[in-house]
């Protein structure tokens, strides 16, 4: 077991190593900025959480000092503790969702958040120096979440995982089942290898084939249309001669590349009628200078480029490549998401297989497991999330009309909503579909939907 936690900021803070720590990796090192950081999310708080200091490989070896956060007071806490794991790997988890946090506190949702090791104000040893890549494991960062509920005395909690937070959530359900009262799954992953598949054959369907089913939104055909038509450039014809084939064949893949990226982001953040728009108008030769920046912006997905206490993707690339198969060969077809990461995989450690086999895992889950799918969401799309609710004994799918992946990102009510449900132990507010479609949509994601889509429809 852990610590217990500290109360006092000043120890807190003092037993931090902020001073060595740097402002971006590889930087010369600039003293209090860690600390400033540190203030910055924890000082207002008062509702715990601290720094428990773990192992980097086997017990009784270096340590680290792994941060979290529990910003609830303690009498304002109601229900079961909430433990969440956003996304990534290499997101951040203390400066970018400080706002959802801070929410939370104010709705009684007793939200604990763990910055990730490699990450952020998890990214150092005392000493300054960064963490060796071998420790940044699945396997290590789930037992950091159980050695975080030791140190703020919660034997139970929900456990809220988005995108590559859900893979780790549900490792932990494996891992530590004794102390999960539910599990909430939000945009999840379930298999490497799966997952991959069923990404391809749902953008195909939607967004080239245009197989509408009952529930799609109808501008996806139009939509499909735009997108098959421009792809269909990418594709060539093949008529080349053969100095020309492998400078083409590049071309091509770097086109159809773009494409894949623009249509991920622009469906997820504004919808099928301004995919299309902004499709066409590509196609026309209009609105390169919107294309060019969305298209650098979806790939950036794959960027090993470090902004500390936000993204720092470089000290978990043995997650990301290693076990969980970010950079699987692409399959030759179009949309196909690993076209993102096929020139990063080649600096990248090879997928050697992943850590856990949660398929198996999900079917003897002996509690609740909420399954929260937005249905634009392209990256880990509605097949996958009912694939998680027919494998789970207690599983319920909660339907996000008009969002995109991850509602702890882009639907933050919606979010704290079923978190505070499940914390309660309420499934049934989740049930009625009206109740959700009426939750407001606040923060910078919708915001930035609205006003992609406003700069197209003007522009088209």
């Amino acid at each position: 077991m852990g610590r217990r936690p500290r109360r006092d900021g000043r120890a807190q803070r003092r037993s931090t190593g902020g001073n060595h720590l740097l402002t971006r990796a590889g930087g010369v090192r600039r003293p209090g900025v860690e600390s400033l950081v540190r203030q910055l999310v924890t000082g207002a708080g008062g509702g715990g959480g601290g720094v428990v200091h773990r192992p980097l490989g086997a017990p009784g070896g270096a340590t680290f000092p792994l941060t979290h956060l529990r910003d609830t007071p303690p009498s304002r806490r109601c229900g079961l503790p909430v433990l969440v794991v956003p996304g990534g790997p290499g997101l951040a988890s203390a400066v970018p969702y400080r706002t959802w946090r801070r929410r939370a506190a104010s709705l009684g949702i007793d939200a604990l958040m763990v910055e990730h090791r490699g990450v952020g104000l998890s990214r150092r040893d005392a000493g300054g120096r960064d963490l060796p890549v071998p420790a940044v494991t699945v396997e290590s960062v789930v037992d950091d979440l159980a050695a975080v509920l030791d140190d703020d005395g919660v034997e139970r909690a929900v456990v809220y995982g988005a995108s590559y937070g859900s893979y780790l959530a549900q490792a932990f359900a494996l891992r530590h089942p004794q102390r999960v009262a539910a599990l909430v799954l939000d945009s999840p992953m379930l298999s490497a290898v799966d997952d991959v598949s069923a990404v391809r054959a749902h953008r195909r369907r939607l967004l080239w084939d245009g197989l509408l089913e009952d529930g799609d939104e109808p501008a996806l055909a139009g939509a499909a249309a735009a997108v098959r038509e421009l792809g269909s450039r990418a594709q060539g014809d093949g008529r080349t001669s053969q100095q020309q084939a492998e400078r083409m064949t590049e071309l091509m893949t770097e086109l159809m590349t773009e494409l894949t990226a623009v249509v991920t982001l622009v469906h997820e953040f504004a919808g099928p009628d301004a995919l299309r728009r902004l499709v066409t108008a590509r196609g026309q030769g209009r609105l390169r200078w919107l294309w060019s920046w969305l298209a650098e912006l979806g790939a950036s997905e794959a960027s090993s480029s470090v902004t500390r206490f936000i993204s720092e993707p470089d000290l978990v690339a043995g997650i990301a490549y290693g076990q969980l198969g970010f950079g699987q060969p692409p399959d030759g077809g179009p949309l196909d998401p690993q076209l993102i990461h096929a020139e990063a995989a080649k600096s990248r450690p090879a997928f050697a297989g992943e850590p856990f086999d949660l398929v198996a895992a999900l079917q003897r889950a002996a509690f609740p497991v909420v399954v929260l799918s937005g249905d634009r969401d392209l990256t880990t799309p509605r097949p996958v999330a009912e694939r998680a609710v027919a494998l789970a004994p207690q599983g319920l799918l909660v339907e996000l009309p008009g969002t995109g992946h991850s509602a702890l990102e882009v639907h933050r009510e919606a979010s704290l909503f079923v978190a505070r449900a499940v914390a309660d132990g309420d499934l049934d507010r989740l049930r009625d579909p009206v109740v959700i479609e009426r939750l407001p949509r606040r923060g910078l994601s919708p915001l930035a939907g609205s006003a992609l889509r406003a700069v197209i429809r003007a522009a088209t």
